[in-house]
């Protein structure tokens, strides 16, 4: 390694610790203010507006990015609750208690489903594909009648998780987890409820 690539790497840790701050910041603004500028963003990062600029040519560049990094805790939040390999109640409950957290921590960049951005449609896509498989896997397993329609199932259960999502006042997410479960068990479950 030479010194001029030693030099490059604190830089380049830096410069991500400053994008991160600025993608923060961007989600807490818009969040409270959806037509925030890109100096009250600057100002909430403890940035210049010149330093955003730098890093985002646009304020719809910086909206698509924070949009993108959001998908992008949405898919670690959907691996972390391991729906391919722990058991499948267990993963449907860690599951919704994990999304819920990015879906209520990241509320203005989740709310964009609609965004052009290829990656964002990606993450979605996949997302969709674990949560049929981890049905699938609910079914098989008895969790989930045999005679509900599957995709049915997760429509439901994704409003479910919308509706939770839009409580007003602060909720514990393991609580509302525990809810959002046992309201779609005991609609499509084959014991009814937790």
């Amino acid at each position: 390694m030479t010194q001029q690539d030693e030099v490059r790497r604190p830089r380049r840790a830096d410069a991500e610790r400053t994008v991160q701050a600025i993608l923060e910041a961007a989600e807490r603004v818009l969040s409270a203010d959806p037509t925030a500028s890109i100096e009250q963003i600057a100002a909430a990062a403890g940035v210049a507006r010149t330093t955003v600029h730098r890093r985002f040519a646009t304020r719809d560049a910086l909206i698509d990015e924070l949009t993108a990094w959001a998908a992008q805790r949405f898919r670690e939040a959907v691996r972390r609750g391991r729906p391919e390999t722990a058991p499948p109640l267990v993963a449907l409950y860690q599951v919704t208690a994990n999304v819920l957290d990015v879906k209520i921590s990241w509320g203005f960049a989740m709310s964009r489903t609609s965004s052009a951005d290829s990656r964002v449609a990606e993450v979605h896509d996949e997302v969709r594909e674990e949560c049929d498989r981890l049905f699938l896997r609910a079914r098989d397993a008895g969790v989930i009648r045999a005679d509900v329609d599957l995709d049915w199932a997760r429509r439901v259960y994704y409003a479910l998780i919308h509706e939770a999502t839009e409580i007003p006042e602060p909720v514990d997410t393991d609580a509302l987890a525990t809810l959002v479960v046992d309201t779609a068990l005991r609609g499509i479950g084959a014991g009814g409820g937790l």
